[in-house]
């Protein structure tokens, strides 16, 4: 069983929850990071077509796991420059559950290849 959850008192954060409880599952799924690769193997152009070609690529592997976004626990997002971060915020729209994952957001100096702009992991139960 997948929870997401906020401790009481404050106001809870709109894009992510505090914390993720796996209990009683039988299968947990660890989503290496996910790049905005197209099925040719060329770049999306741009932050936010980068962030949509990841999403589509973290979703297959999810789907091939019989799995989808709402199996989520947890994200991790590596963006390569803050201002970034609105294209990303476009791009990654989909991944927005009810209650949302836990989700860490990291800048790094630079991903795997120069034209990657964006990489997303997940870990999802069910």
């Amino acid at each position: 069983m997948l929870r997401k959850f906020n401790p009481t008192g404050g106001t809870p954060p709109q894009f992510y929850s505090h914390g993720a409880e796996i209990s009683g599952a039988q299968r947990i799924v660890f989503v290496s990071g996910q790049v905005g690769a197209l099925a040719d193997g060329a770049f999306a152009e741009g932050i936010t077509a980068q962030t949509q070609a990841a999403v589509a690529n973290l979703k297959a592997v999810l789907a091939a796991a019989d799995m989808t976004v709402a199996d989520v626990a947890k994200f991790t997002f590596y963006l390569t420059d803050p201002a970034n971060f609105d294209g990303f915020a476009a791009g990654a729209v989909e991944l927005i559950q009810s209650p949302p994952a836990a989700t860490t957001l990291v800048y790094v100096k630079a991903l795997a290849a120069p034209n990657m702009l964006v990489e997303i992991e997940a870990v999802a139960a069910k």
